[in-house]
């Protein structure tokens, strides 16, 4: 058996069918009730000026009595058009009218004829008989009190010519709408499947490896692109974990292993001669410390994934900013003292936000803690500002310094993992500080915005504001 082309195996092709067949039967449905109703109004306007034509005899009856209602007759017989007059005598012989013939049984019983009947004008010839010959008429029959009977009719040539005129001219139209409805849905299907073969295509290529690929857009905005858009957003997304996966395998190959080795140096070095008890705790209080420093790096490093994977189970809350900053600022006092810079926050009223204390916190912590590491030294006195900002339509958490700053081209590159921009790698840290701030912004909605000052830098929080 020959296979289908492709465009009739498609669901788009059977519902289009169905379409078609429902299309066909209303159709169907209208031709007929369109006809019927024409034919019905024509009847029973005919009816109405075939009892206007009674009523009018009657009154000239009335009036004149048979003689005038015979010449009235006589005289309407004459005129031309579709009325059909007939006076005959109570045995049925013709007295006056257009008549000459009539099926058998129409002037036996009174009132409006049964069905339409067969009849023969006048000078039409006798060769065929009246109920063959193809007139057809309906009429009301009407016995005076003298037993003569009058017929009034009309000829339904007419409206059976224009019934045939509206039946055909209908189906002349609704055939020529279903074709006019087949030919769009073929280039319309063939349309959408070109459509469809596109984005196909491109998803063997992105399947095959190449996440950089993008479904089709051709701006349209129908549903096609409406998908091949979000498709597109959750490509974008797995493209950018994928980055984030190899970024941090590459970071822990090279960034990772200078800790290692240096604990693995030590513990060797320990072991190769012979020292005291207190040399041996020496040694081991510093591995310690160094297996702490790892263990605290792979844990920045996972709580970093998952924020930005959106994975994190952490809960969230209206917390107040104000108070949070009050407490980081309580907390990081003394190391500020001691490293003798000046740290101040600004008094202020609360500021709520949607999101998690205890990232947000840490976060602040550890924006303080690289100003308080890098603003050491400054001249004329370190000094570190934690300040919060009421902007339209956000709130803005920042941490200010007058250290050596950051240059523009570098602030992008500031906020990735293990990113030290010190050459001399002289102060302690991994490098993660600004990725898990940025990671927790990222997970509340908002940013982490990196400006300069003269001199200093400013590192800001900015929170969406509740409700916009």
């Amino acid at each position: 058996m020959p296979r289908l082309p492709a465009i009739f195996r498609t669901t788009a092709a059977r519902l289009s069918a169905l379409y078609l067949l429902l299309f066909a039967a209303s159709a169907l449905v209208l031709v007929v009730y369109m006809t019927s109703l024409s034919t019905r109004m024509l009847t029973d306007q005919t009816r109405e000026t075939i009892l206007e034509e009674v009523l009018s005899l009657s009154r000239s009856y009335e009036a004149g009595g048979l003689p005038r209602l015979v010449r009235v007759v006589a005289q309407r017989s004459r005129q031309p058009g579709a009325y059909l007059y007939l006076l005959t005598d109570p045995n049925g012989r013709p007295l006056a009218g257009n008549v000459e013939s009539l099926e058998p049984g129409v002037l036996e019983t009174d009132g409006w004829t049964e069905r339409p009947f067969s009849y023969r004008r006048y000078g039409e010839g006798a060769a065929t008989p009246p109920v063959t010959d193809g007139h057809k008429a309906i009429a009301q029959v009407v016995r005076l009190p003298n037993t003569m009977i009058v017929l009034v009719g009309r000829d339904l040539g007419e409206p059976e010519q224009f019934r045939l005129v509206v039946r055909r001219a209908l189906t002349a139209a609704l055939a020529l709408m279903g074709i006019g409805a087949f030919v769009i849905w073929f280039f319309v299907g063939r349309q959408a499947l070109h459509r469809i073969d596109s984005i196909s295509e491109a998803s063997r290529r992105i399947m095959g490896g190449d996440l950089s690929g993008r479904l089709p857009v051709t701006g349209s905005g129908d549903e096609f692109d409406r998908l091949s858009e979000n498709l597109n957003g959750m490509l974008a997304r797995i493209g950018a974990l994928n980055d984030g996966l190899k970024q941090v395998s590459d970071n822990i190959a090279h960034d990772l292993k200078t800790p290692l080795t240096r604990l693995r140096n030590r513990v060797e070095a320990t072991l190769a001669g012979a020292h005291t008890e207190a040399e041996y705790r020496e040694a081991l209080e510093g591995a310690i410390g160094e297996s702490d420093q790892l263990i605290r790096t792979f844990n920045a490093i996972l709580m970093i994934s998952r924020l930005e994977a959106g994975y994190s189970a952490e809960a969230t809350s209206e917390v107040d900013l104000a108070a949070i900053m009050r407490d980081v600022v309580e907390l990081y006092e003394p190391a500020a003292e001691e490293a003798g810079v000046t740290l101040t926050a600004e008094d202020c009223a609360e500021a709520k936000v949607i999101g998690n204390r205890e990232l947000i916190g840490q976060a602040l912590s550890n924006i303080v803690d690289n100003a308080i590491k890098y603003s050491a030294g400054a001249e004329g006195g370190a000094k570190v500002a934690v300040s919060i900002v009421r902007a339209p339509g956000n709130i803005r958490l920042g941490v200010a310094d007058n250290g050596p700053g950051i240059p523009p081209e570098d602030r992008v590159q500031a906020t990735e993992r293990f990113v030290r921009l010190e050459k001399s790698r002289s102060q302690p840290g991994s490098g993660l500080g600004l990725s898990l701030a940025k990671a927790v912004m990222t997970f509340h909605g908002g940013a982490l915005e990196l400006s300069g000052k003269e001199p200093g830098l400013l590192v800001e929080m900015v929170f969406p504001r509740q409700g916009g």
